[in-house]
C-alpha cells in the first residue's frame, strides 16, 4: 500500500493535510484510463487533421479533371461516351457483356445532374482503360445561340488533294465575300496538324497550327463563319491507310470504312474531333461527313451486333453517329452537328425516330445533278421532318462532281444544278418544321483519298462565282452577269465555257494557263502527228532500228524541235506559278496526269529524229 498526501502539492486547503490509504490495484487502473484517454484524444485529432487534409486535397486538385456541365469527371478515362450508352442492348463489341474494366468505369460515372460536382473516376480504374491518352485538357465552349440573319452560302474546301497555301487563302477569302458567301466548310482531311500521337495522319505539307489560327483570323476578317468537316465513319482513307489503324477498318482489305464496334475507334475519334475543336473556338457548327460507309455490317463486329439488333443496318449506323455527336457536345454544349445525309435515305421513319441524331444534327442533302428530281427530293423532305429533324442543309457543286478527272470545270453544268436548288428552297414553306439552315457549295478536289485529281480551285473560280451570284439573286439575270465581271474582271460566256478576258481574281494565271494546257497541249501534238513525212519516216519500227532518210526528216525535224523548245518554256512559267499556290506534291501530281506524259512524246521523238538524222542514212541498227 503507498500513502498518499492529497493537496499538498497545490496548497488549496487550510487544513492540516490528510493522510488517505488507497489500494495499489485502484491506483494503476485510475492511470490507464487517464492514458487511454489521452489516445484516444490524440486519435481524434489525427483523424480530424488527416479528413482536412484529404477535403482541401479534393477541392483543389485539378490533376486529371475536366469540368463538364458542372461536373468533375476524369480525362484520362476517355469513357465520356460509355456512360450515355449504357441502356443500349448488349454491347456493341459483341461480347454479352461490357469488357469489365469498361463495365466498372459505367458504374463509377454518375449521370450528369446540374450543380453536381460529386463522383470521380479513380484513378485505378482509368489506367485500365486503352489506346489514347489524353495529353491535355480543352477548354469546355458553350456554344452560344445567336441570331441568324438567313440560310447561310457556305463555300466548300476540300483539301484532300491540292490544297491552297494560305498565303491564297488570304486573296480569295475576300472573293469569296465579295460573290456572297456566308462561311466556309472546311474539310481538312490530312492538312490539319494533328499533334501527338495522330501526328502519322498529317501530310508531309499539312498546315501548322499558326496557319489555322490565321485562317480563322482571315475569315474573321471578312465575315466568314468557319465550320469544320471532319470524317467519322466513311472516307477516312486518310487514317485507316496507316498500318497502325488497319485493325480498325470495316472490311481489312478496304481503307474506307471504319468499324465503329472496334474497342479502339472512339477513343481514336474522339481524340482527333478534340484536336480540331481545340482549334475552332468559335465554331457553331461541326460537320461530321459520315457519307458512303461502304460494306457497312460486313465486319464480324457489326454481324455479331446485327444479330441481335433484328440485322438494322441503320440502327448501327445511326448509334454511331450518335455517339460521335455526344463526343462533340461533351467539349462543345450546344453545338450542331450536320451529316451527309446519303445514308439516311435508306434508314426508316421510325428507326429514326428512335434515334437522338434527330436533336443533335442537321441532315444535309447532296445532289450535284444539273437537274435535280424534285418528287424524289420532296420525298425526303416529307421523310426528314417526319422524323422529327427541326432543320436541314443542302448541297450543290462548283467544281469536282461532273467527272472523275475533270480538268476545266464545266460552268453551265454547275448553273444548273443550282438553278435547280432554287426551286427546291421555293417549296420549303411547305415543310414548317424544318428550318432550311443554308446551302454549301462543294468544290471537291478528289472523289476520295485514293483517286486523282479534279480540277484546281483557281480554275473552278468563275463556276463558283457564278454559282454564288445566281444563288444571291435568284437566277443566273443580267444583274448577276454583271457583278461577276465586275468582281472578277471577266466575262462568262456559257456557249463557250470560259471567263472570257484577262481577269482580275485570284489564281487568274493558272486559270489562263491552264485553259492553254486544256485546249492546245493534245492538239498541238496531235496536229504535228498529221505531218506525211514523220508518220512515214518515225515509226516505232524504224526508231528502234535508227533507220530513215535524212531527207525526209528534214521536213519535220526543225518544226518538231520548235514545239517542245515553245511548250518546255511554257511550262517552266506555269510551274513557277503553280507553286505560288499549291504545294510540291500538288504540283508534281498534276504535271504528272496533265502533261509529262505528252511531254515525254514529244522529247522522245526529237531525240529520236535528231540522233537518225546524224546517222546519214545508213544501214538498219539498233539504238545505241
Amino acid at each position: 500500500m503507498l500513502l498518499l498526501e492529497t493537496g499538498r502539492e497545490q496548497n488549496s486547503s487550510p487544513a492540516v493535510g490528510v493522510t488517505k490509504h488507497i489500494p495499489a490495484r485502484e491506483l494503476t487502473d485510475a492511470s490507464q484510463d487517464r492514458a487511454m484517454d489521452r489516445r484516444k484524444l490524440l486519435k481524434l485529432i489525427v483523424l480530424f487533421l488527416a479528413t482536412l487534409f484529404i477535403i482541401k486535397f479534393f477541392s483543389s486538385s485539378k490533376k486529371g479533371r475536366m469540368k463538364i456541365n458542372s461536373k468533375i469527371m476524369d480525362m484520362d478515362t476517355n469513357i465520356f461516351w460509355w456512360n450515355d450508352y449504357a441502356s443500349e442492348p448488349d454491347n456493341l463489341d459483341g461480347p454479352k457483356e461490357p469488357p469489365k474494366a469498361e463495365k466498372t468505369l459505367a458504374k463509377k460515372i454518375i449521370k450528369k445532374e446540374p450543380h453536381n460536382l460529386t463522383s470521380l473516376v479513380e484513378p485505378q480504374e482509368a489506367e485500365k482503360t486503352p489506346v489514347y491518352i489524353e495529353e491535355e485538357e480543352i477548354e469546355i465552349i458553350e456554344v452560344p445561340v445567336k441570331p441568324s440573319a438567313g440560310p447561310l452560302r457556305l463555300v466548300h474546301l476540300d483539301l484532300k488533294g491540292a490544297a491552297p497555301k494560305v498565303s491564297y487563302l488570304k486573296q480569295i477569302f475576300p472573293l469569296f465575300s465579295f460573290l456572297g458567301a456566308h462561311g466556309i466548310l472546311i474539310e481538312y482531311e490530312d492538312m490539319f496538324p494533328y499533334e501527338g500521337e495522330l501526328e502519322v495522319l498529317k501530310s508531309p505539307f499539312a498546315y501548322s497550327v499558326e496557319d489555322i489560327e490565321e485562317i480563322n483570323t482571315l475569315a474573321k476578317l471578312h465575315k466568314l463563319e468557319v465550320i469544320p468537316l471532319m470524317q467519322v465513319f466513311g472516307h477516312l482513307e486518310f487514317v485507316l491507310k496507316h498500318e497502325k489503324y488497319v485493325h480498325l477498318r470495316e472490311v481489312p482489305k478496304f481503307p474506307n470504312s471504319l468499324n465503329a464496334l472496334a474497342p479502339d475507334s472512339l477513343p481514336l475519334l474522339k481524340h482527333m474531333l478534340k484536336q480540331i475543336l481545340k482549334r475552332h473556338p468559335e465554331a457553331r457548327f461541326f460537320h461530321i461527313g459520315a457519307d458512303e460507309v461502304y460494306e457497312l455490317g460486313t465486319s464480324e463486329d457489326s454481324k455479331r451486333w446485327l444479330e441481335k439488333n433484328n440485322g438494322d443496318v441503320g440502327a448501327l449506323y445511326l448509334s454511331h453517329v450518335s455517339k460521335v455527336c455526344h463526343l462533340v457536345t461533351e467539349m462543345r454544349p450546344g453545338m450542331k452537328m450536320i451529316i451527309w445525309d446519303d445514308v439516311m435515305r435508306k434508314i426508316s421513319v421510325p428507326t429514326l425516330r428512335n434515334s437522338d441524331v434527330t436533336k443533335l444534327a442537321f441532315p444535309m442533302i447532296w445532289n450535284y445533278r444539273p437537274q435535280i428530281d424534285m418528287q424524289s427530293l420532296a420525298t425526303l423532305l416529307d421523310k426528314y421532318q417526319d422524323a422529327g429533324f427541326s432543320g436541314v442543309w443542302f448541297a450543290s457543286s462548283f467544281k469536282g462532281t461532273s467527272e472523275v478527272d475533270q480538268r476545266w470545270t464545266p460552268l453551265k453544268y454547275h448553273l444548273d444544278n443550282h438553278l435547280s436548288w432554287l426551286k427546291v428552297m421555293d417549296t420549303m414553306d411547305q415543310y414548317p418544321s424544318l428550318t432550311f439552315q443554308g446551302i454549301a457549295i462543294t468544290g471537291w478536289q478528289r472523289y476520295d483519298h485514293f483517286r486523282r485529281l479534279c480540277e484546281l480551285l483557281p480554275v473552278a473560280i468563275p463556276s463558283l462565282a457564278v454559282c454564288l451570284q445566281t444563288l444571291k439573286y435568284g437566277s443566273f439575270n443580267e444583274e448577276a452577269k454583271k457583278a461577276v465581271h465586275h468582281i472578277l474582271g471577266c466575262k462568262i460566256l456559257l456557249d463557250s465555257n470560259i471567263c472570257e478576258g484577262s481577269g482580275s481574281f485570284a489564281g487568274a494565271e493558272v486559270y489562263h494557263m491552264v485553259r492553254k494546257i486544256h485546249n492546245e497541249l493534245d492538239s498541238s501534238i496531235d496536229e504535228m502527228m498529221k505531218d506525211p513525212f514523220l508518220r512515214g519516216s518515225l515509226s516505232n519500227y524504224l526508231r528502234k532500228y535508227n533507220f530513215a532518210n535524212p531527207r525526209n526528216l528534214r521536213y519535220f525535224k526543225t518544226k518538231l524541235r520548235k514545239l517542245q523548245d515553245g511548250w518546255e518554256s511554257f511550262l517552266e512559267k506555269f510551274r513557277k506559278v503553280m507553286e505560288d499556290i499549291f504545294f510540291p506534291d500538288a504540283v508534281e501530281e498534276w504535271m504528272e496526269d496533265n502533261v509529262n506524259e505528252q511531254m515525254t512524246k514529244v522529247r522522245s521523238m526529237v531525240q529520236d529524229t535528231e540522233r537518225i538524222y546524224d546517222l546519214d542514212g545508213h544501214k538498219k541498227s539498233l539504238k545505241a
